[in-house]
């Protein structure tokens, strides 16, 4: 086992037994029997080693999230990523309340992995015809509310008892949205151009059109971007 990883499992499991999320640099390195200046040249800082332990950690629930199989149904897909979600949160939460700390200037790549594969989820449901706003709109409130919930039920579970409350919080951020699969032809006019300038949106990041330029389609998608989010969800 190289130094690197000898000090990432070392700094993860006593990230996993401390009661709050964080480690001393000295408790890790007499965990990996390294001295302080192998730990430095591996990670820089301790931001930089929590960085990197939280990448190390999320790396298991990450990799299921990229082999998971796309079902036919991508809003089903997106409940069910929603729910992974706070179950990694609630098993991990150590894990989990490091990777959103306001102390890491520079957040874990995990998030940014994170809130990637929910858009490609989100770009599917565009492409279907199923999403009332555009793709980069409806990560952002998924991914705000999702990881809203589990730090709430890892952080505060006596307040947060409820065992409904995932569920219904996400319902109501999936519905506001997602349309119904025959809802978009009996959606207001300005919510009909907002699904259809989202799927067409879709379409053209999946299949750019051989007619346009490259520049040109890069407008053309901000345009159906805008149009994609002027209506106000019902």
């Amino acid at each position: 086992m190289d130094v690197r990883t000898r000090i990432l499992e070392a700094a993860a499991g006593l990230l996993s037994q401390a009661p709050e999320a964080d480690i001393s640099t000295r408790a890790v390195c007499e965990a990996a029997g390294v001295g302080a200046p192998a730990l430095y040249r591996q990670f820089g800082d301790k931001e930089g080693l929590l960085s990197a332990v939280v990448d190390y950690g999320f790396e298991q629930y990450l990799s299921s999230k990229r082999a998971a199989q796309p079902s036919d149904d991508p809003v089903r897909d997106l409940r069910d990523g929603w729910d992974n979600h706070v179950a990694f949160a609630v098993d991990n939460p150590n894990y989990y309340r490091l990777m959103w700390s306001p102390g890491l200037s520079a957040p874990p790549e995990a998030a940014a992995e994170a809130h990637r594969l929910l858009l490609a989820v989100l770009e599917r449901c565009a492409a279907a015809g199923r999403l009332r706003v555009s793709p980069e709109t409806a990560a952002d409130m998924v991914m705000s509310a999702n990881s809203g919930v589990a730090l709430s039920l890892i952080s505060r579970p006596a307040i947060y008892a409820d065992p409904e409350f995932s569920t219904r919080v996400r319902d109501a951020v999936i519905d506001a949205v997602t349309v119904p699969p025959t809802a978009a032809d009996d959606a207001p006019e300005d919510g009909r151009t907002a699904v259809a300038a989202a799927t067409l949106g879709a379409l053209l990041r999946d299949r750019p059109p051989a007619a346009l330029t490259e520049a040109e389609t890069a407008l053309l998608r901000e345009w159906l971007g805008r149009l994609s989010d002027t209506s106000t969800p019902s």
